[in-house]
């Protein structure tokens, strides 16, 4: 009795349905769509072209989010935009304009593919508001770097 409980359990385990990568990128996006609406959008706009209610109030405008990759000729630089976001960049780069939002380098950890087949741990937000970012890039990245 007790080897068929425990078979109908591996067979049951087995049965539950996972979640397909796109599914997976899905639910990162749609996290990071929210989690850009209540930490960016107040200057960045709701859609993410530099025009948020406190974009007039500061000395750099806000920059247009939906054209990171189309500046870079069509170059997505997903860990130069995890670095801005997260606040990595202003030790190097001191700029008053984008601050630092702890929320978003806060909770949970995920892997991370860094681009050479070496995932790291890192926080979920700020892979999921990458993520977010790089869905409403107009026009769509043609390539991709680390």
């Amino acid at each position: 009795m007790r080897h068929a409980l425990i078979a109908a359990f591996l067979v049951a385990a087995g049965c539950t349905p996972q979640d397909s990568p796109s599914e997976t990128a899905s639910v990162s996006r749609d996290s990071g769509r929210a989690l850009f609406a209540e930490n960016c959008a107040a200057c960045h706009g709701p859609a993410a072209k530099g025009s948020g209610p406190l974009a007039t109030g500061l000395k750099t405008p806000p920059d247009d989010l939906t054209r990171i990759a189309a500046r870079r000729n069509g170059v997505w630089p997903r860990l130069e935009i995890m670095s801005i976001v997260d606040g990595y960049t202003k030790r190097t780069n001191p700029r008053d304009d984008m601050p630092v939002i702890p929320a978003l380098t806060e909770g949970p950890l995920v892997d991370f593919d860094t681009g050479n087949g070496i995932t790291k741990q890192v926080p979920a937000r700020l892979v999921a508001i990458v993520t977010y970012l790089e869905s409403i890039q107009s026009p769509p990245p043609t390539s991709y770097v680390p």
